[in-house]
């Protein structure tokens, strides 16, 4: 009983699963393109910035450091204009503000990696189910038909049209699968080169912190909300020392 409406399932026909093959495959020619103008506008260009930002702490100008980072759109300028503006708090003050703000550029570079990787996987397999359905179709048609030459070529044609859903699992799986892997070592890159930008802030912090005490509130420009709240953190009196 239950074989026989499979069966009646089966013969409905595969044509559906190459709509979904197809559906998918425009899918992810979007995201691609999608993940494509995200990266080449908001990364790149992250050493030669990380350099100017070290020479500018060098030299004790937080100020203009603070507005070179403000002054870009990069994820990594981002992340460095966190660490900049926690600076005077301490090294500590900056992991953790660092932390938290990596956890939310990183949810903006995994976006559509998640699909990517999913349809590289499973694309092959859902064009292999359209591939038995087809070739169950055959055999079925195989069995009801009369043992002639023309019912036999007609069974081959039904078996290679069913073949077809195979190599468009596979013509959608093999872009998303290169582009998952690409996507996922640009991420890798741009983690390392913001870390590498923090860094250095956090190096010339810790060699020269009096700089970065005196110009808080240029460090913080264009954000006074931010600087009232350091400044608070910064006067507040210790628990360490109330207890005392």
């Amino acid at each position: 009983m239950l074989i026989e409406r499979l069966m009646k399932l089966a013969l409905l026909g595969s044509e559906w699963v190459l709509y979904l093959m197809f559906a998918l495959s425009i899918i992810s020619i979007a995201t691609i393109i999608e993940r494509v103008w995200f990266f080449k506008r908001r990364t790149g260009g992250a050493e030669s910035l990380r350099v100017a930002v070290s020479e500018h702490l060098r030299a004790g100008a937080v100020e203009a450091a603070a507005k070179l980072l403000t002054s870009k759109k990069t994820l990594e300028a981002r992340v460095g204009h966190q660490a900049l503006l926690w600076a005077s708090c301490g090294p500590s003050a900056v992991d953790d503000a660092v932390e938290s703000e990596l956890t939310r550029v990183r949810k903006e570079l995994e976006r559509g990696a998640n699909f990517l990787g999913t349809v590289g996987n499973n694309a092959p397999f859902i064009g292999l189910f359209g591939t038995v359905l087809g070739v169950i179709i055959a055999f079925h048609a195989l069995g009801s038909a009369a043992q002639s030459a023309n019912s036999m070529n007609h069974v081959m044609a039904g078996i290679a049209e069913a073949l077809v859903a195979t190599g468009v699992g596979l013509l959608v799986a093999i872009p998303a699968v290169v582009a998952y892997n690409v996507l996922q070592k640009r991420i890798g890159e741009v983690e390392a080169d913001t870390l590498s930008m923090v860094r250095t802030i956090t190096a010339h912090l810790k060699a020269n912190p009096e700089a970065f005490s005196e110009n808080l509130e240029e460090a913080g420009a264009g954000e006074p909300e931010k600087q009232e709240e350091l400044e608070s953190i910064r006067t507040e009196p210790s628990t360490d020392g109330a207890a005392a």
